[in-house]
């Protein structure tokens, strides 16, 4: 029989999942009930703490690269764990929030930590797993942390029970704990050797130059437009399954429960295949076409009884998680491959951006266009996810033969 737990066996690749384990179960916490915190317990207008959130955003991506970039230079276990510490503190500041200039004060800081920390632990990732396992890691991480959230959700659920000033605390308190126990955890792990190490290649770009390399970024850009469809699980499928399929709130959590539990049960599975560029761009390929056969589902819901369209959700969110599988492998899989051997972290920055901003502008230009256009608008974006798809082995050979072949090693000197 098959693994069942999502943990992976004994070693460096079960510590990092352990650390992303604790650290997910305090996103998780956070995710549930930061908002409510800011709005019920601090007083900040709904309207303010949505602009602080999205401004902080925008500005942590600009970390992305240059911490990425970092940790081509710097172990990225030790790397990660100061960021980790750093992120506690944000975390914690969150109880002196009073005003939203404070809000911004803080949320800002935390977000340049938080995208700066999503690339250097894609870097780490990369130096735990090695060239053959990277995207296997990466796979059986996510699914590591959609547990990890899971929890945390539950959890935070008891705060929002509660309701008071103490209990909102407790789940501050408890956000920036997971940060500090996860980078004890890190710190477990062995000393990471840093890409930079690595022989380089005559004719790569230079390190941390990705955002001149136009033909990873091509490959990237599509990338981050199938990426969107994390936007549209989370915030467009909430809103169309209890406004226009007119199914009861419950059923949206059942909607995210299927994803998760798929996720958890798939991501590693669906992940085999993608670790060098070629077969990842044909995952790519069908990432797109998958997600773009799930949107007719989706529209359909708009016109059925509700119970035919509370099956035929949860039919077309199975069909869309496959989708979404296949895209985080594919996409970790271009990523590391296509990227110059001593220049990993700063590439996995410069994807990171792109997918962050691709999503930035996502959440309002998706829910205008589905929302706004309903069964239309799902047609629409379907159109777009497999063109996206379709796109990615042209780009994909494009940039593989723009890079430099490596130079042989002389007769009698090792590789």
């Amino acid at each position: 029989m098959g693994r069942v737990s999502p943990l992976p066996p004994p070693g460096p690749l079960r510590t990092l999942a352990y650390a992303t384990l604790v650290n997910t179960v305090g996103a998780g916490l956070w995710l549930a009930g930061g908002a409510l915190y800011l709005t019920r317990d601090v007083g900040l207008s709904a309207t303010s703490v949505g602009a602080g959130l999205t401004v902080a955003g925008l500005v942590g991506l600009s970390a992305s690269v240059p911490l990425g970039a970092l940790a081509d230079r710097w172990d990225p276990r030790t790397l990660r764990a100061v960021l980790q510490v750093g992120q506690a503190v944000a975390a914690l500041a969150y109880l002196l929030v009073g005003s939203f200039p404070a809000f911004l004060a803080v949320a800002v800081p935390e977000a340049l930590l938080a995208t700066g920390n999503l690339a250097v632990r894609a870097a780490l990732v990369a130096a735990v797993g090695g060239p053959d396992g990277r995207v296997h890691a990466f796979a059986t991480l996510r699914a590591v942390a959609n547990l990890g959230i899971t929890v945390g959700t539950a959890l935070a659920g008891i705060a929002l029970a509660v309701d008071t000033h103490r209990a909102y605390q407790v789940l501050v308190v408890g956000n920036a704990v997971t940060y500090l126990l996860s980078a004890a955890l890190l710190l477990r792990l062995p000393p990471q050797p840093t890409a930079a190490r690595e022989r380089p290649v005559p004719g790569t770009p230079r390190h941390g130059r990705p955002l001149r390399d136009r033909r990873f970024l091509a490959v990237s850009g599509v990338s981050a437009v199938l990426s969107t469809h994390v936007t549209v699980l989370v915030l467009v499928v909430p809103l169309w399954t209890v406004d226009e399929a007119g199914a009861p709130p419950p059923v949206v959590s059942a909607v995210l429960l299927a994803n998760t539990i798929l996720t958890v049960l798939l991501a590693v599975r669906l992940s085999r295949g993608a670790e060098r560029a070629a077969p990842a761009a044909r995952k790519l390929r069908r990432a797109g076409l998958v997600l773009a056969a799930a949107t007719p589902l989706y529209a359909v819901t708009g016109v059925l009884p509700v119970l035919p369209a509370v099956v035929l959700l949860l039919v077309a969110t199975a069909v869309w998680t496959v989708g979404d599988l296949w895209h985080g492998a594919a996409g970790a899989g271009l990523a590391y491959d296509l990227a110059p051997p001593g220049a990993i972290g700063a590439y996995q920055g410069a994807d990171g951006l792109l997918a962050g901003l691709a999503q930035a502008l996502g959440r309002g230009l998706l829910t205008l266009l589905v929302l706004g256009g309903g069964p239309v608008g799902w047609l629409v974006l379907g159109v777009v996810f497999a063109a996206a798809g379709l796109a990615a082995p042209a780009l994909t050979r494009r940039a593989v033969a723009n890079r430099p072949a490596p130079q042989a090693q002389p007769a009698g000197v090792p590789g």
